[in-house]
């Protein structure tokens, strides 16, 4: 089975132009824990925060600013905010 979490450090700005990220909402969310289901991919990168998101039934995956993340579909989760964050962020 492919990773359900798949973390791009630094990814390059002719990647993030491809990707239109600058056209994406922004959703933001202050320190906090909470569960939460994908039922389709998202793709974000992380303007700000720190974050540890728990696949169920798998290993923790530590992200934060400056980091494109993408969410399987049907990924069950629980989200663990160490800093504010603030992401652009695409479903599909």
């Amino acid at each position: 089975m492919a990773t359900p979490i798949n973390v791009v450090h630094g990814p390059e700005p002719a990647q993030l132009e491809h990707l239109g990220v600058a056209q994406w909402p922004i959703w933001s969310c202050e320190i906090s824990s909470f569960p939460w289901t994908y039922d389709e991919q998202e793709t974000c990168l992380l303007l700000e925060g720190d974050v540890t998101v728990t696949p169920e039934g798998g290993e923790p995956v530590r992200f934060g600013a400056g980091d494109l993340v993408t969410f399987a579909a049907g990924l069950s989760c629980h989200w663990d905010v160490h800093q504010p964050v603030r992401k652009h962020y695409r479903f599909g």
